[in-house]
């Protein structure tokens, strides 16, 4: 179909369901649309890092870490918008209906090219984790703890009896502070065993997780700073494990590599909501923050056993800390860390 027509059908596809979730109140209903919505958002993505990748001929480091940036930015102030109206109203919906439709305006009016898509070959997840062990379980619990936040973040601040304002601000509080903290545990990483870090990271998450557990229902204040840090550390686990599988793979197998790590944070974040659900019948939706920081705790220990069992990776053979999200497969494309790739495809041509 070509890039514009695939947006310009993904966008309108997308609209549609965010209005009929405003029409039909059916959790089956919903199912299905969110199904369709991610897959639509997900196609989004791809086109928007493709022509990303094509047009970054330089600097391809700093626009990839603009574009993150601004995916994470963005994240966080949208949570403010269903104040507007208020999460009941077809209105919200039709806001978020009226956003995808100028998203394509730009894409559709684009006098430029568009980009030609690099094929890579898949590298087998058994093969991935038997080189970087850490990296593989660290973007699947990633996933989990995601996850089961998007799922569950603002229903659990909503039935803690915090008014929709704070809803928002806590939901938006563990997206920025996702933001802010990559670029300082990504900087420490480059210049210690990324295991180590992972594991401090992980520690840190699970205490941010039990300071919202005890403060939810205290002060607001204290739970935002604790949402912000949980943020911070949770939302680097994916980028830590992506740097570390970077340092374990050779250069010709990154970008594959990388694109195995955003399926099993997928595969980890379609898990997160369905753990937390199980958790909310079984007890309660108080102990959401011990349980996704138990399971972030659980990581921290498979990482101890693999600094135990291997060693380091050699300073010189580290690759440098890029903060990520996960967005979608292009996005390894675009990475600087996968500038290299096509370079060493020509040498390796015959």
């Amino acid at each position: 179909m070509g890039h514009i027509r695939a947006f310009a059908a993904l966008a309108a596809v997308s609209a549609i369901a965010a209005l009929l979730h405003g029409l039909i109140f059916d959790p089956w209903v919903w199912w299905v649309l969110r199904i369709v919505n991610g897959i639509s958002v997900v196609g989004l993505y791809m086109v928007i890092e493709s022509w990303l990748n094509e047009r970054a001929r330089q600097n391809r480091g700093q626009i990839f870490a603009f574009y993150m940036t601004v995916c994470l930015v963005m994240l966080g102030v949208g949570q403010f918008l269903v104040l507007i109206y208020g999460p009941g109203h077809l209105a919200s919906y039709a806001l978020v209906a009226i956003l995808f439709s100028l998203g394509l305006i730009p894409i559709a009016l684009t006098p430029a090219l568009q980009p030609t898509p690099i094929k890579a070959q898949a590298l087998p997840l058994k093969t991935l984790y038997g080189r970087t062990p850490v990296g593989v379980v660290g973007a699947l619990v990633a996933g989990i703890a995601s996850g089961g936040f998007w799922g569950f973040g603002a229903i659990y601040a909503q039935q803690s009896g915090i008014e929709p304002l704070g809803v928002a601000a806590f939901v938006s509080a563990v997206i920025l502070g996702g933001a802010l903290l990559q670029w300082p545990i990504g900087f420490f990483s480059d210049h210690r065993d990324r295991r180590w870090v992972l594991v401090f990271a992980c520690a840190g998450a699970a205490l941010a997780a039990l300071a919202i557990f005890m403060t939810v229902d205290q002060s607001l204040l204290v739970l935002l700073v604790a949402a912000l840090f949980y943020g911070g550390f949770a939302f680097s686990l994916y980028a830590l494990a992506v740097a570390h599988t970077h340092d374990r793979l050779d250069v010709t197998q990154v970008l594959e590599g990388t694109q195995g790590l955003l399926l099993l944070n997928g595969i980890g974040a379609t898990l997160g909501p369905l753990l937390a659900g199980i958790a909310v019948s079984v007890a309660s939706i108080s102990v959401l923050p011990l349980l996704f920081g138990s399971i972030i705790l659980l990581l921290s220990l498979f990482a101890l056993w693999r600094i135990l069992r291997e060693p380091p990776v050699a300073p010189e053979e580290k690759a440098g800390f890029v903060p990520v999200t996960r967005t979608s497969a292009v996005a390894a494309e675009l990475d600087p860390r996968t500038e290299l790739q096509p370079e060493l495809d020509l040498q390796h041509k015959p």
